[in-house]
């Protein structure tokens, strides 16, 4: 449970924490989009490259990425399996009906490396701007939403609420494990159906301490007269910079060379 790192912030002095948080949002988002225009080697490493790149600038240490890699690590390694053992073309190696294809080898390297691109920079949005900034953003990006009577607040409000207590929840989930081994329960021994049914105290109070926490949240705002996103007024106010300027450049130039990189390296496929 401590290596989950989904939701936190850590908070640094460096040229990505200082970005505007909406730049950084539409950022990941057309990365999102270009992680998948990777058509061969070359771009593909280049794109590997702009993520490291993104990293080191984000002052984090690296752990804290490992970890959050560390999670999905087994979906990604079934996940290029699959495509390694289901590549079309002549087979360089088989088995029975197991066949493994240079497009098959192709494809599994091209699933993991976009994959753990997605997650790094999904970490380094999370990880470099506050769920406040995050809320402020979101609300910002998704404003041209009211014109069809769509409460963007609240959604926005929702969205970062359940993001900041993920580490909460996962933080209550570890306590209560140790409580309960303490108490004699085993959790990891026997075949997978008994681990299931051995979780069956841990997660009755997880349910318990979620709604409580619930509970108590909205009773906070509710004393704080919270009444929704209408009226509202913002201690800090977000304002596009010179360094927002100088990132959507560099965005757009990188969006260029991979297409561009496609374009004249296609033969490396």
């Amino acid at each position: 449970m401590r290596d989950i790192t989904l939701g936190q912030y850590f908070p640094a002095d460096s040229v990505i924490h200082r970005l505007d948080p909406r730049v950084k949002i539409l950022s990941l988002i057309a990365f999102i989009a270009l992680v998948f225009c990777s058509f061969n080697y070359v771009s593909l490493a280049f794109t590997a490259l702009f993520v490291l790149t993104i990293v080191l600038l984000s002052r984090v240490p690296l752990k804290m990425y490992l970890k959050s890699l560390k999670v999905i690590i087994i979906i990604v390694v079934i996940t290029s399996l699959l495509n390694l053992f289901y590549g079309t073309g002549e087979p360089i190696w088989q088995w029975g009906i197991i066949k493994v294809t240079w497009a098959g080898i192709h494809n599994a390297i091209f699933v993991c490396v976009r994959v753990i691109c997605l997650i790094l920079l999904s970490s380094a949005l999370t990880f470099t701007t506050s769920p406040t900034d995050l809320t402020d953003a979101l609300e910002r990006l998704m404003k041209p939403l009211t014109v069809f009577h769509i409460k963007v607040h609240e959604i926005a409000m929702m969205m970062t609420i359940a993001l900041r207590f993920v580490p909460t929840l996962l933080e209550e989930t570890d306590k209560i494990m140790a409580a309960q081994k303490a108490r004699g329960a085993d959790m990891e021994s026997g075949n997978l159906a008994n681990r299931i049914r051995a979780l069956t105290p841990v997660l009755i109070p997880l349910f318990v301490s979620a709604f409580r926490r619930a509970y108590e949240l909205a009773v906070a705002m509710e004393c704080r007269c919270y009444q929704g996103g209408e009226g509202r007024t913002r201690m800090k106010q977000l304002h596009l910079g010179k360094r927002d300027a100088v990132c959507i450049v560099v965005g757009l130039l990188v969006i260029a060379a991979v297409v561009l990189l496609d374009i004249f390296f296609a033969a490396y496929v």
